[in-house]
C-alpha cells in the first residue's frame, strides 16, 4: 500500500501524517508513506485544499485532518 500526504508542511499536514502512522501501527499494517509538497504535483491530483490523503493513487480526502479511526476505516481496518 502506498499512502501520500499532500500538503506544504503545515501543522495540519504534520498532524495527518502522525495520525496515518498511528492508524497503521494500530492495524499492524505496513505502507510506504510519502509527503508531496510540490504545489504543481498536489494540483495534478485535483486537490485544491490541503492536507489531503491519497491511498494507492486515489484521493480519499482533502482539506481536513482525519482522526486515527477515520483513517483506519479508509485503509482497511
Amino acid at each position: 500500500m502506498k499512502i501520500e500526504i499532500l500538503g506544504r508542511g503545515c501543522p495540519k499536514c504534520k498532524e495527518l501524517t502522525a495520525n496515518v502512522e498511528k492508524a497503521l501501527e494500530e492495524l499492524g499494517k505496513q505502507a510506504e508513506i510519502s509527503k508531496v509538497t510540490n504545489l504543481n504535483e498536489i494540483m495534478s491530483y485535483g486537490v485544491m485544499m490541503t492536507p489531503a490523503l491519497v491511498v494507492d493513487g486515489k484521493v480519499k480526502t482533502a482539506g481536513k485532518v482525519l482522526t486515527v479511526e477515520e483513517i483506519k476505516q479508509i485503509i482497511g481496518g
